[in-house]
Order: C-alpha cells, then structure tokens, then sequence
C-alpha cells in the first residue's frame, strides 16, 4: 500500500524561549541551541531518507531559519518556500514579552494556564499602538488589517490556520508532493486537531517539544492512519 508522508516541526528554541518569555507574534530569533536543535533534526530527517518537494512556514524567523537550517542539512535547500502569517504562533496579546513564572505570581498558575492553553480563554489584548505595529509592519502589508489580531486564543488560531491547510497545504499532498511544515506550538496544534479530529478539551494538552519531526502517514486515500514524533536521539 502506497504511503505519503506528511511532517510537521515546531521551531527549534528561540531566544524567549530560554528565558520563559510569551513570545507569539513577536519575532525573536533563534538561540544557539536552537540552531543545533534545528540542525539535529535535520540530520535524523536526512539519516531517514526524507526528501521533500515543498515546504511551508510562518512570517516569523524562528521558524524560517529553523526551515534553512533543516533544508541545509538535508541538502534541499532550493525547493519551493512559502512563508504565510497565517501559520504565525498564537498571538498571545499583552502577554508577549512577559515572563510566564511573573506572571503565575501575579495572577496565579490557574490564570497562567487558562491564557496558555485553555481553547477559547483569548489573553488581554495589546493597545491601538501595539496593534499599529505589527500593521506597519512590512512582512504583514498583503495582510488585511482586520486580520492582524490584538490577542487570539487557540480556537481563533484553528479560525486561520485550518483554511489554510484546506486551500493551500493539502491540495499539494493531494498531488502527492512531500510536505514539510515548520511552525509553531499552536499553528501545529491547530492542523493537528484538524487532522486528527482531536476534540477542544484534548488539543490543549497535547505537548509539541521544539525542533522534533512529526512524521503522518496518509493512506491511499489521504486519509491519516498513523503519526508519530521522531527520535531525533538515534
């Protein structure tokens, strides 16, 4: 039976990352170790033949170079990149920048974890200035400003991302290219609950380790019929 292969990555660490930062769409870089993460799993991708035709990430660079690095090491470097901010990180609102041990200090881990990982909870929203940040930005100017959030919770993240995958990543796999999505814990939670047809309770606890290929196998039909994390250890 013919088998396509479909992975899924989140970044490997990013510069808040290592120092328990919200960070959404606020775009930091990669940490040194995020870069070896990257690298490390391209190597485990490498060493298990994947290749791959197209790849897809998000307008944050923690994500794009994380894409270069494992694109450098698997020597496919000049295959086809598309970049959209609809496979952007949750926007986490007035928390980006905030420490997230100040903040269980400050109004409890019960609240820490509803803005983290509660499905519909949506973070308190940044100010009209902030917001006309991320507008002026040069990388969203295609992006309609009603699309630039203030704050977003996870079900607002699926709202984005989902038709993404239905219009643009799927139709691809459907064409049976071999597809790699570089993204981001929430991003990748939003096509995994798609996927899998996970519930809204059951999404929120599923934990996406940095820089670890989440490696599906679609049947004849495209329809999913296993997933599993690669040991990027081996």
């Amino acid at each position: 039976m013919k088998k396509t292969k479909l992975v899924l990555m989140r970044h490997g660490e990013s510069v808040w990352n290592k120092t328990n930062q919200f960070t959404g769409w606020k775009d930091m870089d990669l940490s040194k170790n995020g870069i070896k993460e990257a690298c490390k799993a391209g190597k485990s991708l490498k060493k298990n033949n994947f290749y791959f035709d197209i790849a897809y990430t998000s307008m944050l660079k923690r994500a794009i170079h994380t894409t270069w690095n494992i694109l450098d090491v698997l020597n496919q470097a000049w295959i086809e990149l598309n970049k959209t901010w609809r496979l952007n990180e949750r926007h986490y609102g007035a928390l980006q920048g905030m420490n997230k041990d100040k903040i269980a200090l400050k109004y409890g881990n019960k609240q820490l974890q509803l803005w983290r990982r509660s499905f519909n909870t949506i973070p308190p929203q940044i100010n009209e200035i902030e917001h006309n940040n991320f507008v002026k930005d040069k990388k969203y100017e295609n992006v309609n400003i009603k699309d630039i959030p203030y704050s977003e919770s996870l079900h607002m993240t699926c709202d984005r991302v989902i038709p993404f995958w239905k219009t643009n990543i799927f139709p691809e796999i459907l064409n049976n290219k071999k597809v790699i999505i570089v993204a981001h814990g929430n991003s990748l939670r939003a096509l995994i609950k798609h996927i899998d047809q996970v519930t809204d309770n059951d999404i929120v606890k599923i934990e996406i380790p940095t820089a670890t290929p989440i490696v599906y196998e679609f049947d004849e039909n495209f329809k999913p019929i296993k997933s599993y994390f690669m040991d990027v250890n081996k």
